[in-house]
């Protein structure tokens, strides 16, 4: 049984499981942050699922999924991440779960303090200043240092709690969609017990390219994906409340569609996607067949050390997350450091080397340009990164 370190350079094993998606020619994508593909087995799983509820209507959905078919899929993502299932909801998407777990946080008094950082997701910033403004509290602001270091981000919210002392809640990114550094989420968290602050994690970017123990991180409240790197459908999602502390989180919008106490009552109510949700264990099946997380994980590192290693040495580039193995994923930025904005050089990777990226703002450490790899992504596709990022360089050392 080869290493998974060594398997994660075994192109001949990572073409086979390339050849498992249908991908159409054009443009090589290093944007695979947005969402992920399905595999050709999952993508057709997924139309029969929609065949056949829209042959069937909602007969299947009363008398199976509504009554049996949910919960069993509860128990599948509760197995993925070793939780118990009484602390596991659907939703639509992370974003959604973050939300409500923000709105519905009914531990807040006027005049406490609020927590963000120049790394969330907009919409949990959105939801945050929604928040202090509706209940008469104060949002805090931090930046992170650049370049961040594990201590410095660290000691970023040490400061900050020891700064502000009603701050009652925070939302911590795992993974920030802005630049791809990974925060050290466990001892975050730790800090924050010490200080009497909650923690909402947006694990969006992280599950199914990090390997985590959700409860080892302390974590009472999350919202997580599954169409990034699991491989689901779009509008698959979930979020997790720790069963000791559902009654710190109330009813989304006063729902009562499950007898109290049920973490189903805090997620946004609807019909969901109900042919992708039964596609799910024909997702979690070609997951684990590919390896799980731990390989995905391996591959994706090895594809972006291959290219970070390479853009290090280039004049006029910056790459912009440190080579710590605890800071660094799929997702990395750089910049072209005689540039401020970072789009012009994202439509010349475009359209001279036929590579598609994509432009981030937002984060202290300004502009940037987000390289995501991918499970299709080959090594011939690094090279022709390096290649035009070489050129790119050199044309403006």
């Amino acid at each position: 049984m080869p290493r998974i370190e060594d398997n994660a350079r075994d192109e001949n094993f990572w073409h086979a499981i390339a050849e498992r998606y249908d991908v159409a020619p054009g443009p090589i994508n290093l944007e695979n942050g947005y969402f992920g593909r399905m595999t050709r087995g999952v993508a057709q799983d997924y139309q029969r699922n929609i065949d056949f509820i829209n042959r069937n209507n909602s007969l299947p959905v009363r008398q199976h999924f509504d009554q049996g078919q949910s919960s069993e899929l509860r128990n599948q993502l509760a197995d993925l991440l070793g939780l118990d299932p009484a602390g596991v909801a659907l939703t639509a998407r992370a974003s959604d779960a973050l939300q409500s777990l923000i709105r519905n946080y009914n531990g807040l008094q006027p005049g406490d303090q609020l927590l963000i950082c120049d790394l969330e997701y907009h919409s949990v910033e959105y939801a945050m200043r929604w928040v202090a403004r509706q209940r008469g509290l104060e949002l805090i602001e931090i930046s992170h240092k650049h370049p961040a270091t594990h201590e410095s981000l660290v000691a970023s919210y040490r400061e900050a709690f020891e700064r502000h002392p009603r701050i009652k809640l925070m939302a911590l990114t795992h993974v920030t969609h802005r630049t791809g550094l990974v925060l050290p989420v466990q001892e975050i968290v730790a800090a924050a017990k010490e200080h009497g602050v909650d923690v909402i994690l947006d694990g969006a970017h992280a599950l199914g390219q990090i390997e985590f123990d959700l409860q080892a991180l302390g974590v009472a409240f999350a919202g997580y994906n599954l169409h990034k790197w699991v491989g689901a459908p779009l509008t698959l999602g979930f979020m997790y409340i720790d069963p000791l502390r559902l009654a710190d989180i109330d009813p989304d919008m006063g729902d009562r569609h499950y007898p109290e106490p049920d973490i189903r009552n805090r997620s946004p109510y609807g019909t969901v996607n109900i042919p992708a949700w039964l596609t799910l264990p024909k997702v979690l099946q070609e997951h684990e067949e590919m390896g799980g997380t731990r390989a995905k994980g391996a591959r994706l590192n090895y594809l972006r050390d291959l290219w970070v290693s390479e853009a290090r040495k280039m004049p006029g580039i910056e790459v912009l997350i440190e080579d710590d193995p605890r800071l660094r994923c799929a997702i990395t930025s750089l910049r072209f450091t005689h540039l401020q904005d970072q789009q012009p050089m994202v439509d010349r990777l475009l359209k001279d080397y036929n590579l598609f990226t994509v432009a981030r703002n937002g984060s202290a450490c300004g502009s940037c340009i987000r390289i995501t790899v991918g499970f299709t992504t080959t090594r011939d596709d690094i090279h022709q990164l390096i290649k035009a990022l070489r050129e790119l360089s050199q044309a403006h050392a």
